[in-house]
């Protein structure tokens, strides 16, 4: 078994089109992103119960005598979710909320907004973990919340540009080139607020221009696991009893949004391997590679938490050990963090 990982290896390490999806992988794995990925959907869980709340909430004060436009936002708001979206959309309470006001009510906006955070809190540490940014450099507490708003502001946005999108497929009825180009009209805006969502979340330290190529794929991604979710409603759940339709709803969505935050926090790491180039890595190390040496410094050198405080990464050479000599070699990237950062 060993013979044939060792073979494996030394495959990958020579031909980038293996190495390069196996380093994104090992990547994700050592920056701890199924931890990440789980906290995400966590926070996400908690946070799209209120928010929903609190757009059924503003649709009623606001516009409690149009209730087509009301259904058209919730639909659209929904139909991001389609594990559970079938379900919310059933609630006929709308009507009753606008009489509900008041310092009561105000607080409870307010709380359920403060709670909502959660998710965009999380995304910010994803994002600089997947970075490797060191801790001095990442965003204090006042501008963590002010990404926070600006990410919530982002899903409003989507929010928004969802319903016209919906208003447009439903004025084109269901000539198939209009629902084509709808789509494509609809990839093109994912991408465009991915891109702008990763750039909300990730520290300024990171260029812009490093987060297409992974906003690109995790809206792709997203799309797919819509259109799944979709089928899986339409073809699984439709004949499922209430009971049990509600409970498959419910550990439906919690999956969807543990696979939706995995897919984005892989997305996010194809761009920091292929901006750093670290690849090939090998699977049996020693010896290490060059990407092994440089992943492991960028680790060790994001704990950095002081401008006082110096780390610094050296690797132990195998030939060193074999002539049991305990000299200590810089590896890739290793070098001291500077003292000013």
């Amino acid at each position: 078994m060993k013979m044939l990982l060792r073979r494996f290896d030394d495959y990958q390490q020579r031909h980038s089109s293996i190495g390069f999806p196996v380093a994104v992988m090992k990547k994700f794995v050592e920056d701890k992103c199924p931890s990440l990925a789980a906290l995400l959907a966590y926070y996400g869980l908690l946070s799209i119960f209120p928010l929903l709340l609190v757009l059924f909430t503003l649709l009623a004060l606001l516009f409690g005598h149009d209730t087509n436009l009301q259904h058209r936002v919730i639909h659209s708001a929904l139909v991001q979710f389609p594990v559970i979206g079938k379900q919310l959309g059933n609630l006929n309470g709308l009507a009753s909320l606008h009489k509900k006001s008041g310092i009561g009510l105000a607080l409870g906006l307010v709380g359920l907004l403060w709670g909502s955070l959660g998710v965009t809190k999380a995304g910010q540490r994803a994002m600089a973990d997947v970075w490797n940014v060191p801790h001095l450099l990442r965003p204090h507490f006042v501008r963590r919340i002010a990404r926070g708003l600006e990410f919530l502001g982002v899903l409003i946005l989507d929010v928004v540009v969802s319903t016209a999108l919906a208003g447009l497929v439903t004025f084109g009825g269901h000539a198939l080139w209009f629902q084509i180009v709808a789509v494509v009209v609809g990839l093109a805006l994912n991408v465009s607020l991915f891109i702008l969502g990763f750039r909300i979340l990730t520290p300024k330290s990171i260029a812009t221009r490093m987060l297409t190529t992974g906003a690109g794929c995790a809206a792709l991604g997203w799309s797919f696991l819509q259109y799944i979710g979709t089928w899986l409603v339409g073809h699984e759940l439709r004949h499922a009893s209430q009971l049990y339709g509600y409970f498959a709803s419910v550990l439906g969505l919690i999956f969807f949004l543990y696979v939706a935050a995995v897919l984005t926090v892989i997305a996010a790491e194809i761009d920091v391997v292929r901006i750093r180039h670290l690849y090939p890595r090998s699977l049996l190390a020693p010896p290490l590679t060059s990407a092994d040496k440089s992943v492991l410094s960028d680790i060790a050198l994001a704990t950095q938490r002081r401008a006082d405080q110096v780390v610094e990464v050296r690797f132990i050479e195998p030939e060193s050990e074999a002539h049991g000599s305990a000299s200590n070699v810089d590896g890739g990237g290793g070098e001291s963090a500077p003292s000013d950062k």
